[in-house]
């Protein structure tokens, strides 16, 4: 396969998973607003979202790991295709790889607290949890 119909089929199926993950693939400022919220690293910017989006390009390995993870794919599958179709992976059928938008979003303003405060929001969301659990 040439490098062109590579980087095509990666786009097909990245823009799949986006849609199995419930996210519009038709918006790289969104692919780009939501890998940046979950990436440590250096932040993408949409250019590079789109470039991924329409097959001009492939995230390096590094990114493309971080995608499969947000998405619930295989990080191989999502790079070579193959018969593990778009099958979630094991972290993800438990529900720990896929957040919600608005997740990762309380996640990040969370990480901006003092440590005083977010040990009272952990408190907080524990108790919760425990008030939901007794209905």
């Amino acid at each position: 396969m040439n490098s062109s119909n590579e980087r095509e089929s990666f786009s097909a199926r990245l823009q799949q998973s986006l849609k199995n993950a419930h996210y519009s693939p038709d918006s790289p400022t969104r692919l780009a607003r939501e890998f940046n919220i979950r990436f440590d690293g250096r932040p993408i910017t949409v250019h590079a979202a789109r470039k991924w989006l329409v097959g001009e390009a492939i995230p390096t390995q590094e990114k493309l790991r971080m995608i499969a993870q947000w998405l619930g794919v295989p990080a191989e599958w999502l790079r070579f295709g193959g018969a593990d179709a778009a099958t979630p992976h094991g972290d993800a059928l438990n529900g720990l790889a896929r957040f919600y938008s608005e997740d990762v979003k309380l996640i990040a303003d969370l990480q901006r607290l003092d440590e005083h405060h977010r040990q009272i929001a952990r408190e907080f969301v524990r108790m919760l949890v425990r008030v939901n659990n007794q209905k």
